[in-house]
């Protein structure tokens, strides 16, 4: 069944809530909805207690790495963190007490797929894919998706399609999937790209962008068949939004009765 899965997205070291379109190098065109006044540790331990696990720690550009490993720390085993994951550190964040380390950019050397980079990372977490999720967030073109890296600025050469699932599925143990374009517009999900993911994939997806309300978590769960997983932001309580309670997605995780 689908679930409710946590995030905690930093940007200077901060706990932010960002409208993903908007994240460049240039700070005068950064919007953000929320900036929340408590570290990102704050968040680790509000998600152990309520056993929300899956969730994933995002270090959105430089300064952030302290306040990730602050999370860490909290529940270690249990934290999922992305951002600048390279060969070179991927086994270095799993030491450190990462559940999984998810990785996007890296993989795309000047927009290209590079096959021999996954692999160099698997390598580097001794072949463990369990350890690995793949970061494939995405930008629309036309009626088609292609992963987009760089703060999801940058347009890969890869199309998000049965093939390129089928190509990745074997190196990693699940897939995050940002919907870059509806990313902080608390605007409704893209229904479409959901429900295209629950037919191409066989491993776990999360799913993140648009999540307004509890009856996203349903669209997700009947558009999937209960295959996908859902991560709201902008609209939690927790981080400022007033379109869903924190507490009511923990209920209905009690309620899917899929605690492990």
């Amino acid at each position: 069944m689908t679930r409710f899965r946590p995030c905690i997205d930093l940007h200077a070291g901060s706990v932010k809530q960002i409208v993903g379109g908007t994240l460049t190098d240039a700070s005068e065109y950064l919007k953000t909805n929320h900036v929340s006044t408590l570290p990102a540790h704050h968040f680790a331990q509000l998600y152990k207690e309520h056993n929300l696990t899956g969730a994933h720690v995002i270090m959105l550009g430089p300064g952030n790495q302290e306040a990730a490993r602050e999370a860490v720390e909290v529940w270690k085993d249990n934290l999922q963190v992305g951002g600048g994951i390279t060969d070179e550190n991927a086994a270095q964040w799993i030491e450190w007490g990462a559940e999984k380390v998810i990785i996007t950019s890296f993989l795309f050397p000047f927009g290209t797929f590079s096959l021999a980079r996954l692999q160099s990372v698997l390598k580097a977490l001794n072949n463990d894919k369990s350890k690995l999720v793949i970061d494939l967030s995405c930008r629309r073109k036309d009626d088609s998706w292609f992963v987009a890296m760089n703060k999801w600025q940058t347009i890969t050469d890869m199309e998000l399609n049965q093939e390129s699932i089928s190509l990745l599925e074997p190196y990693c143990s699940e897939f995050l999937i940002h919907a870059a374009d509806n990313e902080g517009l608390q605007a409704g999900i893209d229904h479409a790209l959901v429900q295209r993911l629950a037919e191409w994939c066989s491993i776990p997806v999360t799913y993140a962008g648009g999540g307004r309300s509890l009856e996203d978590l349903e669209a997700v769960d009947k558009l999937s068949s209960g295959k996908i997983d859902l991560t709201i932001g902008s609209a939690l309580d927790i981080f400022g939004g007033s379109g869903v309670k924190f507490s009511d997605c923990v209920l209905w995780n009690f309620q899917q009765r899929i605690y492990k």
